[in-house]
């Protein structure tokens, strides 16, 4: 963790567009942004010389939809925008600090930040048979929080070896909500773990409600957040 906070990027000034002054970027940055999700062509990112690499390479996403719109898998695949991949702890902040933060977003948006090759849908082949710890944020929280776990989880601070597939930070109009994705929804040591490390690098609060559910049952009632099972 250390690592990512001695090479922090000072320039951390928030812009309207998530993905605002991408021109502004270096080649390393613009090479990783591909707005077409189909193109199976994408160029792979790599680190530069001399960068600290991560374990994994991790990608970007951004979605944002209409509440009053019924949510579907087609339209959330239509809606879901890659914005960016990252192989390394300079190419992180230099990609992130041209981000608006979490805190800043309006409406019913969401960032995604996932391994490199899994998608930010419950379908997905590495999701499929796993789920969710939810953790709700009264407002004003979420910029903080959003950026601990994401370095807690590009240190692999959580010690699961690659149950880790994702994490997002959800903006709605009277809440906000931290997630973390995770492989084996059944592995019961594994998801506690997850958990307790989620206390951990979030200084939670011992009375903090924690919930979790598998992306099974978000399919069955096509809701991300709705019927959980609440852990103290």
């Amino acid at each position: 963790m250390n690592q990512f906070d001695h090479l922090k990027d000072d320039d951390s000034g928030d812009h309207e567009d998530p993905v605002a002054n991408r021109e502004e970027k270096s080649d390393t940055d613009s090479s990783s942004l591909n707005n077409n999700n189909n193109n199976g062509r994408r160029k792979t990112i790599s680190p530069g010389v001399g960068e600290h690499p991560l374990q994994y390479n991790y990608t970007f996403w951004y979605s944002r939809r209409t509440p009053s719109r019924p949510a579907n898998t087609q339209s959330y695949e239509q809606n879901i925008r890659q914005i960016g991949t990252v192989a390394s702890v300079e190419q992180f902040w230099r990609f992130y600090s041209h981000l608006v933060r979490p805190g800043d977003l309006t409406g019913h948006s969401d960032f995604h930040l996932f391994k490199e090759g899994i998608k930010p849908m419950w379908e997905d082949e590495a999701n499929k048979n796993g789920g969710k710890w939810i953790i709700r944020l009264r407002k004003g929280l979420a910029s903080r929080f959003w950026e601990n776990i994401i370095l807690a989880m590009l240190g692999e601070q959580f010690m699961v070896g690659e149950e880790i597939c994702g994490v997002v930070v959800s903006i709605r109009f009277q809440e906000d909500i931290l997630s973390i994705w995770n492989k084996t929804a059944n592995d019961q040591v594994t998801t506690s773990r997850i958990r307790d490390t989620l206390r951990r690098v979030l200084n939670l609060p011992p009375n903090t409600i924690m919930e979790y559910k598998t992306h099974n049952d978000s399919l069955k009632d096509n809701s991300s957040f709705r019927n959980t099972k609440i852990t103290l």
